[in-house]
């Protein structure tokens, strides 16, 4: 007979997979179905949109709801790669950096129904007949409420990073690739991250417009809840709108517990401080992570690619006007002058091409109108901005040092900032009504209503990365009250703050397309100012007064960027700055 070796019991425990294996499997096998899914979807004729029309039956949502989270996944990807691109183009090249920065303030100001009406025609001819073209277009619209927000938050934090660890990746003589990767990069991932989930929640603001596309006599409809939503809206049906609610509410904290959550937890590490932080957050998700050793062995070829990009020695940023070093100062005057007059040039050609296509079908008197409707929404946002600020602050700053707190707001917040203000028209529209209310007024908080979350989320996100060792030196200290306020904290969050305002204020201009325009059924309420003038000439197909629309929107959240947000962004990196 033969003889039976004894297998020890620790060795058959390693061999046989884990529980935690068995649930990443499933994920894995999950997240593998749902990408051939959407392969598959995008791929169909653009008539089987047609074919099986949107329908209102709640069966139907769970579907809709996963078109959706899938076309917002793949925009937040987008948005993340651009981010890392454009901002480190901006922060270490000076001359780039007179082109990047004013052009993200025009992107950011230019609406959502501007980028509609310009790319749906652009991407259905790509894709001729194909759903394809139709969802590329609603990616790209979701991609542009998404990536100016983490591209400011990943500027801010590479030009705020420490003097003595800039110090230290000249120490080791680190290339530009390897400091933007150890250092840079790290630095920024807090704050990334947050702005990451702020831009996902984000979307959800503007996913209505982004599936039900109507630009002049182009209608393209695409399953999700967005589309669902302004349905439901359309046929002034309250219970489906429950039903979109609870779908949104499921989604968001799927994605939460599957995906932002273990980022919170594993982004905690690029903290900048010397004392150990008490309450760090966690992650279930992140945990069956690491102990399953399917994934391990998945990413071992991942995190072997990965080191071997680190320790690559490829050459710093092209020297185009770098931060550091550079040639003599009368070269680099010279190089100066002679790239403001490139860009003085490009800027006017652009100016002459853009009045030769209005003047032919523009006057006098609708620059008139657009300017005052402009300054209209301006005191909008201004009053808004300046509620928003006096009630968010102090809210994110006491939720920012509780971790546990933070750890558990955070969805609740994630929901708020991702529930459209579409959803709450109906509300709005028959209060207003109801109650021979003035819209002007009272549509007014519609636009904040999406957009405030950034301003909370950028000062959860600076209080949450608020170094300790600061905070036990302003105990030891007994730095207590209002002084604690303007001398600790205020100066330490400044910075997230201004970034979450400049996003909050273009977000609020852009939000204006849609709630100054409020719809229920057959009943429409309409606010004087921009965005109504640039929502009525998209509805109209009005390519001329869009135009001149969007021009003149851009332009004050251009000037207003650059004679508020600017200087004080300068100021906090100037005088904030921690080092």
């Amino acid at each position: 007979m033969p003889v039976q070796k004894y297998v020890p019991l620790a060795i058959r425990r390693s061999v046989l997979p884990s529980a935690w294996d068995i649930m990443a499997l499933l994920l894995v096998v999950g997240a593998i179905v749902l990408i051939a899914y959407g392969a598959e979807v995008t791929t169909e004729p653009l008539s089987a949109l047609d074919a099986t029309p949107l329908s209102l039956d709640p069966a139907n949502l769970p579907v809709y709801a996963l078109r959706t989270t899938l076309r917002m996944l793949l925009a937040i990807v987008l948005s993340t790669v651009f981010a890392f691109i454009y901002a480190a183009a901006a922060a270490k090249s000076r001359r780039a950096e007179m082109v990047l920065v004013p052009m993200l303030d025009i992107l950011q100001s230019v609406p959502i129904l501007g980028f509609l009406t310009f790319t749906v025609t652009f991407f259905l001819n790509l894709f001729p007949g194909s759903v394809l073209g139709a969802e590329l277009a609603s990616v790209f619209a979701i991609f542009t409420s998404q990536a100016w927000n983490m591209t400011f938050s990943m500027y801010q934090s590479m030009r705020s990073v420490p003097a003595d660890l800039e110090e230290a990746t000249r120490s080791f003589h680190l290339t530009g690739w390897q400091r933007f990767w150890r250092l840079d990069v790290p630095f920024a991932m807090p704050g990334l991250v947050w702005n990451a989930m702020m831009s996902m929640s984000g979307g959800w603001f503007f996913v209505v417009a982004s599936e039900a596309i109507t630009v002049g006599n182009t209608t393209v409809t695409l399953p999700g809840v967005g589309s669902y939503v302004a349905l439901a809206i359309q046929q002034q049906d309250i219970a489906a709108i429950v039903y979109a609610v609870i779908a949104m509410l499921v989604v968001i904290v799927l994605y939460d517990q599957l995906l932002f959550r273990p980022l919170v937890a594993w982004a905690d590490k690029f903290r900048f401080e010397t004392t150990a932080l008490a309450g760090a957050p966690q992650s279930w998700m992140l945990d069956l992570l690491r102990r399953a050793r399917l994934v391990r062995i998945l990413v071992t070829p991942l995190a072997w690619l990965t080191r071997t990009v680190w320790i690559l020695r490829l050459p710093a940023w092209p020297a185009f006007g770098a931060r550091e070093g550079g040639n003599s100062a009368a070269r680099s005057r010279l190089a100066d002058g002679l790239w403001i007059g490139l860009i003085t040039l490009g800027a006017a050609y652009g100016a002459y091409v853009s009045i030769a296509y209005l003047k032919t079908n523009i006057g006098w008197i609708d620059v008139a109108t657009v300017l005052t409707d402009a300054f209209i929404t301006l005191a909008r946002v201004i009053v808004l901005m300046t509620l928003a600020t006096l009630l968010w602050v102090p809210v994110g700053v006491w939720i920012g040092l509780r971790p546990k707190l933070a750890e558990k707001v955070q969805p609740l917040v994630q929901f708020l900032a991702a529930f459209p203000a579409n959803i709450a028209f109906p509300v709005f529209v028959v209060l207003i009504v109801h109650y021979d209310l003035n819209p002007n007024i009272w549509l007014s908080p519609l636009m904040i209503l999406g957009t405030q979350w950034y301003i909370l989320f950028n000062v959860i996100a600076g209080a949450s990365a608020f170094p300790s060792d600061l905070k036990e030196a302003a105990r030891s200290f007994h730095i207590e009250g209002w002084r604690w306020w303007f001398k600790v904290i205020l100066p330490g969050i400044f910075p997230y703050y201004v970034t979450g305002a400049i996003t909050a204020s273009g977000g609020s201009w852009n939000a204006s397309i849609v709630a100054e325009v409020a719809s229920w059924g057959n009943e429409q309420l309409t606010a004087r100012g921009l965005g109504a003038y640039i929502s009525k000439a998209t509805s109209a197909g009005d390519f001329p007064r869009v135009v001149l629309g969007i021009v003149v929107m851009c332009l004050f959240v251009t000037f207003f960027n650059r004679l508020v947000w600017r200087p004080l962004y300068a100021f906090g990196e100037r005088r904030l700055r921690l080092s």
